[in-house]
């Protein structure tokens, strides 16, 4: 098998292999993938934390070892914009965005030169830190398909956060609706169980995390804390109801 990391700060992954084809996610800088089809222009991958399959701009891959595509990370950037320095010029790069350390991606030599990283493990999963991890994505714009810092979707933003705390979360709202288990009663939720909404059709389109049974905090938009009731969300700017509640589950 043939694996790639991206050597971009965030890499589009595409439904087909053009430019003009919807972004469905994004791989992040170091973040590795196995090569289902090589292209010269664009390389169809499967992503190697959630088994995403998309297609990724061949330029802004770096073929590598097995053993570096799949290495476990000593910790996570904990800032929206960190440096990194790739073949000694520096690069830009978003939360969450994998370390591990002085090493190449193939031809590439890579330096991280911004020492605030983290490595949460469950024992962390706490109201408190879990608030403050969620919180620092605060306004940032909602992005289709986006996972970053510098552009989320609503389960990108979630995936993202249990991602930080050793918590596993699959890509796509419905996939995440399938995990963990489901919570009968709003007055019942913990920080950080998910909430999903569905829309008429009864397909669920929207996922956010709850702070508090009054609460959720959630990417529409861009990343903000609206109000929670057994019905749905309400936004605090408009006082509208905006998405239906469908199910909450805890992993």
């Amino acid at each position: 098998m043939q694996y790639v990391v991206a050597i971009v700060a965030v890499c589009p992954l595409r439904s087909e292999a053009s430019h003009r084809s919807e972004m469905v996610s994004q791989l992040l800088f170091g973040e590795g993938a196995e090569v289902l089809e090589a292209g010269k222009d664009f390389t169809k991958v499967k992503c190697l934390y959630d088994g995403y399959e998309a297609w990724a701009q061949t330029s802004q891959l770096a073929e590598v070892d097995e053993e570096i595509a799949k290495a476990v990370p000593v910790g996570y950037t904990f800032k929206r914009n960190t440096i990194v320095a790739l073949n000694d010029a520096p690069m830009h790069v978003p939360l969450a965005t994998p370390v591990f350390r002085n090493t190449f991606f193939g031809k590439y030599k890579v330096e991280y030169t911004d020492e605030e990283t983290v490595l949460f493990d469950a024992s962390f999963y706490t109201e408190e830190v879990i608030r403050m991890v969620a919180l620092l994505y605060e306004n940032v714009p909602y992005l289709w398909g986006g996972k970053s810092s510098f552009g989320i979707d609503c389960s990108g933003f979630v995936q993202q956060v249990f991602k930080l705390f050793g918590k596993h979360l699959l890509r796509d709202t419905y996939q995440q609706a399938a995990q963990g288990g489901s919570i009968g009663f709003l007055q019942e939720v913990q920080c950080g169980d998910l909430a999903f909404f569905d829309n008429a059709e009864g397909r669920i389109v929207h996922v956010g995390i709850l702070l508090n049974s009054e609460e959720i905090i959630h990417a529409s938009g861009n990343v903000r804390v609206d109000t929670m009731d057994s019905y749905g969300i309400i936004n605090r700017n408009t006082g509208l109801r905006t998405h239906q509640l469908r199910v909450i589950k805890r992993g």
